[in-house]
């Protein structure tokens, strides 16, 4: 079905139904990650529950509108349509979302689950065309789901990728509705004997392993075991709070939160929202405890129960010669892409590959030998960790992409199949490596985001579970294995108007991790653990944490039969006013309270109140607090004697329509001449109970001086003399009245008329006048009358500025108006920083989740008024950074400004520069402006410009590239001399990469660091020649040298070369694409001192590493 949409017309954007992400900048989940059904079973094939919609929008760029809706289509028997964002939902990114079309009459309680994908269709060639997956149950909450960023702006709006062709849209939606079993009502606890762990905004990923360590319990018994104290606080103490969450997960009887271990990790909210990899999550958490069980009972837990050991090798096949280096894994990242199962992928971990020809491997004393190389496990370890590489990095489309091709693997894996083949030489053949099946953690969805959960088979028994976020459901075996290969599932389409051939709907949930425990250890493994296990202390702690968490919960489950009652008095309106709130009378959440049983006489209630104030009850008069339609909170009226004579129950309706649970009122005491309480005066319906504020345009100060009894006919001068007393003034000092009407979204003061009366100027009960001594001639005020003032304290804002080049450290505070424009803020700034041209101050605002400075700077005049400035989505700061430029920024704006990191050839410096030029300069331009700036070994020396990102070189730039789309955000710009040798290449010299790396023995990873730099090597060059000249190029002496380890490294696994190995016959592939993949590494200690400069240092990353930094 195609359906064409009309050109837009002019309508008016109505109230927003689409979910908002709390975190939509940056790197996220996808919206829908945590809210899927637990149960889900494919509709029969008589059912139409599949259909493929396509939505040509023409004039796409010209719709002026905030959101538009496609045409209805029905799937599944089922009303839908899409929904998108032209211009982003409160982000630069294209939104796109799947509707229930008819969410508004369905019946109460409707629901519908569908798994769908959504694609904006490339117009050139499919290969760009972008699609992303998810699922969703809908209800009358979320009846829409999508996703908020789902492509940025600027990628739509690329003309060589064929989104927008003249002008036209297309957006593709694949539906697959489901039947669902609703568990709204499901207690995990009563049905599995397990909970779950509630999701902190994208921590699923940590859910599911953690859920899978703690039903490994050996592991649980040594967590319990390492030594806490009942001084420790869990929030600083990762044993702790492991002990603490699986404590809970053991004898909780609902879902367990998981904010104190993250707490304990050093994360704050922004990395609870940054959805991380599961396998880097294990590697780094593994590593924090390995090391947390140094010294104690528990020590090398984490490597009794993890660690394995293999053996790489080189054997030649002519000579009697053989080489092997033995090291240890954590886990075992096996390969998906090209294997049908495990098996498969242990296949090619172990197969072995022949050096011969030109490729032929030095052995010692042997000269060039024909040789085979490979890999051979010495010991598997009791656990056995298998990750599966599910994301690739895709070269030809330059992108990761996820791998979701079908993927088998077994419950009983059995590593000793066809005589021990995985097995080397010096393995223990005594040790029966079969393992069983305990966990699968899943993900669901791409690349950009998802879902992660777990099944689990606690006991190893048929009975397995599935971990999702807070829900555990009893799962069968078929859904745990097979429905996780992964790979494609054909949908009927059955629907009338639509293609009627069969689409295959790609499976994006599927297998990423799994767990297997070996069969001779299950029975050490899955021990009993009990409370004999838990220190006395925790055990303490967390009854008592129970305890009150139970009182908690009997609390909420008893508030039905309690109202709290919040009084607010005139101490309270004295002590907030013009100190707290300067805008209506009171702060209600920091007034005092009452717990009050509902069924007990409001009479018996003033007398909890003559206890806790002094007030004798027959002196206290009650007033209900109404919230009027200008969004004010006012007194409204006293409560009648026929209302005090009822119980609290019947009370809480009648003020409009207050919160169910709770009371507001106002306590009136009047006050005799000796100050104590006397009976409040007769109230008719001539009198009105007015609030007065006293303002003083000296101090600029506002203060509440009391309320007054008004007759309503009565005129401001009848009462002039009073409010003097009351202000502490002359008698018959002039004084101008102002009636606060309001300050929501604007501020609303207008004068009072003292000469008609308070019911002309429709004055009423609760209305507050704020009053000051009117201004004399010659009198000179900031804020002269109370409009002026009450509008200032309604706008100012204190600001935070911070110079870009020290984006942690507040520099120095202005007080500014949100109604400033850009000139009015970048004049402050520079005045402040005693600069004549404000136009050479540029500022960048802050990011909220972050904490750093947001990629772009804010434009010359590009923002209108400060109060946008300071706006991050939904959240508002009270940080600009600031830079003092050398031109004025609309000048600026016209040119490309570059930072070029120089490399002198001889000098141990790197200095930065900054380069502006015209934007359609070349690099050319930019290689001769740098050459004027900086010192050059010889006149006629040639410069090349490299782009660097990670201690890898990934680019060098062409002279004639145009600089405009070169980003220094980034990635590194390196200049450099291009050393002589490089000039003089011979037909068989090779220019290699060489990078500096350490390799992580937990982690099995490598890591490069430092300056990465490019090297000519002679055919039949030996690795000792080389090393000479590297040593002479980094001048590095010959104690540190002799511990430096050579290796060659392709797609980040290192092979260790000998000293009289040919390193040419290494790098035989001369052009092979991505070709920073293919280097000499260099291996040693980063025991160098880091440089103090940081071209993109101001500029943060867009993802953020796994980190436990505590």
């Amino acid at each position: 079905m195609t359906l064409m949409t009309p050109p837009p017309l002019d309508q008016e954007d109505d109230e927003m139904l689409v979910p908002h992400s709390e975190f939509p900048e940056g790197p996220q989940p996808m919206e829908a990650q945590a809210e899927t059904a637990s149960t889900v079973d494919t509709l029969g094939a008589d059912e139409p529950p599949s259909g493929r919609f396509t939505w040509m929008i023409e004039n796409f760029s010209r719709r002026n509108v905030k959101k538009l809706y496609s045409d209805i289509f029905i799937v599944g028997g089922y009303k839908w349509r899409l929904l998108i964002f032209p211009k982003g939902n409160n982000v630069d990114h294209l939104s796109i979302y799947l509707d229930v079309a008819d969410s508004t009459t369905l019946p109460y309680g409707w629901s519908r689950f569908a798994q769908f994908s959504l694609a904006v269709i490339s117009q050139i060639h499919n290969k760009f065309s972008v699609r992303k997956e998810t699922q969703h149950q809908f209800n009358a909450r979320e009846s829409d789901w999508g996703f908020t960023s789902f492509m940025a702006l600027s990628e739509l709006y690329n003309t060589g990728k064929g989104y927008l062709v003249t002008d036209t849209c297309i957006i593709e939606a694949d539906v697959a509705v489901r039947k669902i079993i609703d568990y709204w009502s499901h207690d995990s606890r009563k049905e599995t004997g397990c909970v779950g762990l509630k999701n902190q905004g994208a921590t699923c990923y940590m859910n599911s392993l953690l859920q899978t360590l703690y039903h490994i319990p050996y592991f649980r018994k040594a967590v319990y075991h390492m030594p806490t104290t009942e001084n420790d606080m869990p929030s600083g103490s990762i044993p702790l709070a492991l002990q603490s969450l699986f404590y809970k997960l053991q004898y909780s009887e609902t879902s367990v939160a998981t904010k104190e271990l993250t707490k304990s990790f050093g994360w704050d909210t922004y990395d609870s929202f940054m959805q991380h990899d599961v396998q880097e999550l294990n590697r780094v958490l593994s590593e924090k405890l390995e090391d947390k069980m140094k010294g104690t009972v528990v020590e090398g837990t984490i490597q009794q129960l993890f660690e394995g050991h293999h053996m790489n090798y080189i054997e030649c096949i002519n000579v009697d010669y053989k080489s092997t280096r033995k090291e240890s894994f954590y886990d075992l990242q096996l390969d998906v892409k090209g294997c049908q199962d495990v098996y498969a992928s242990f296949d090619k971990y172990v197969e072995v590959e022949r050096l011969e020809g030109d490729n032929k491997y030095h052995a010692e004393q042997h000269g060039l030998q024909d040789a085979k190389k490979g890999v051979l496990f010495i010991e598997f370890p009791p656990v056995l960790q298998l990750q599966l590489k599910r994301f690739e990095y895709d070269f030809m489309r330059d992108t990761m992409v996820k791998i979701n091709d079908r993927y088998e693997f077994p419950l009983q894996l059995d590593l000793d199949r066809e005589n021990g083949k995985y097995l080397s030489p010096e393995a223990d053949r005594n040790v029966r490596n079969l393992y069983t099946l305990h966990s699968v953690l899943v993900h669901s969805g791409g690349v950009h985001g998802g879902h992660y959960y777990a099944y689990i088979r606690p006991a190893l028994s048929d009975q397995w579970f599935k971990f999702d976020d807070e829900r555990v459901t009893k799962e069968d075996m078929k859904r745990a294995l097979e429905e996780q290969y992964g790979g494609e599932e054909e949908l009927p389409q059955t629907n009338p108007g639509f293609n009627n051939s069969p689409f295959k709907f790609t499976k994006y949930s599927n297998a990423y991790m799994l767990v297997y425990i070996r069969e001779s250890d299950k029975d050490k493994i899955i021990c009993n653990v009990d409370e004999k296990d838990i220190a006395e202390h925790l055990r303490i702690r967390l009854k008592k944490e129970q305890e009150e968490k139970e009182k908690k919960r009997k609390e909420k489950a008893e508030a039905h039969l309690y109202t709290i009652i919040k009084v607010a008095r005139h101490e309270d309106l004295v002590e907030q006013i013009g100190k707290e709130i300067y805008f209506d009378l009171v702060d209600h959440e920091k007034i005092h309270s009452f717990r009050v049983q509902r069924q007990i006489p409001f009479i018996q209630f003033k007398e909890e109140v003559a206890k806790e104030f002094g007030v004798p009850v027959e002196f206290q008069r009650f007033w209900f607090w109404a919230k009027r339609q200008n969004h004010t909170y006012r007194p409204n009226r006293p409560l009648t004697p026929q209302e005090e004579a009822q119980c609290v129950a019947q009370l809480r309706e009648v003020p409009n329509k207050a919160n169910n649970a709770e009371l507001k009122l106002f306590l009136e005491v009047e006050l005799g001449v000796d100050l104590r309480p006397v009976p409040p005066p007769e109230k008719t319906k001539e009198d009105i109970l007015l609030f007065f504020k006293l303002y003083d345009p000296a101090k600029e100060a506002l203060r509440y001086v009391g309320s007054l009894f008004i007759k309503i006919n009565s005129k401001p001068v009848e009462v002039l003399t009073k409010l003097n007393e009351m202000a502490g003034f002359a008698s018959d000092e002039e004084i101008d009245l102002y009636e606060e009407i309001k300050f929501e979204p604007n501020v609303m003061c207008e004068p009072v008329d003292k000469k008609i009366t308070f019911r002309a100027s429709q004055l009423e009960d609760g209305d507050i006048i704020c009053f000051q001594k009117s201004v004399r001639d010659g009198e000179q005020y900031r804020y002269h009358e109370v409009p002026m003032y009450m509008e200032y304290v309604h706008n100012r804002q204190v600001v935070r500025f911070r110079s870009l080049e020290k984006p942690k450290e507040d520099e120095f505070s202005l007080e500014l108006s949100k109604t400033h424009n850009y000139d009015d803020v970048v004049e402050r700034v520079a005045a402040h920083l005693c600069l004549d041209d404000p136009s050479k101050i540029r500022l960048t605002p802050h990011n909220c989740y972050s904490q750093q400075p947001k990629p772009q700077p804010i434009k010359y005049r590009g923002v209108e008024r400060l109060a946008d400035m300071l706006v991050h989505y939904n959240q508002t700061s009270d940080i600009l950074y600031y830079e003092s430029l050398d031109i004025p920024l609309p000048e600026l704006q016209g040119l490309k400004t570059l930072k070029v990191a120089f490399h002198h050839a001889t000098k141990d410096e790197v200095v930065i520069h900054t380069i502006r030029l015209p934007k359609n300069s070349t690099v050319g331009d930019v290689i001769n402006d740098l050459k004027t700036k900086v010192d050059l070994s010889h006149p006629n020396t040639e410069l090349r410009l490299l782009e660097v990102f990670c201690h890898k070189i990934y680019k060098i730039f062409p002279l004639n590239e145009k600089i405009e789309n070169i980003n220094d955000q980034y990635w590194t710009l390196r200049a450099e001399e291009i050393p002589e040798e490089e000039k003089n290449l011979g037909p068989r010299d090779r220019l290699i990469h060489v990078y500096h790396f350490i390799k992580d023995q937990a982690q099995n990873q490598v890591q490069n660091f430092g300056e990465p730099f490019f090297l000519v090597i002679h055919e039949g060059e030996t690795l000792a020649e080389i090393k000479v000249r590297i040593q002479k190029k980094l001048q590095v002496p010959d104690e540190e040298f002799v511990k430096w380890k050579f290796a060659f490294l392709s797609m980040g696994r290192p092979d260790y070369l000998e000293e009289d190995e040919i390193l040419s016959a290494c790098f035989q592939r001369r052009d092979v694409y991505g070709a920073w993949e293919q280097y000499l590494g260099l291996e040693h200690t980063d025991s160098a001192p880091k440089r103090s400069y940081a071209v993109n240092q101001n500029r943060h990353t867009f993802e953020k590493p796994v980190r436990i930094y505590n």
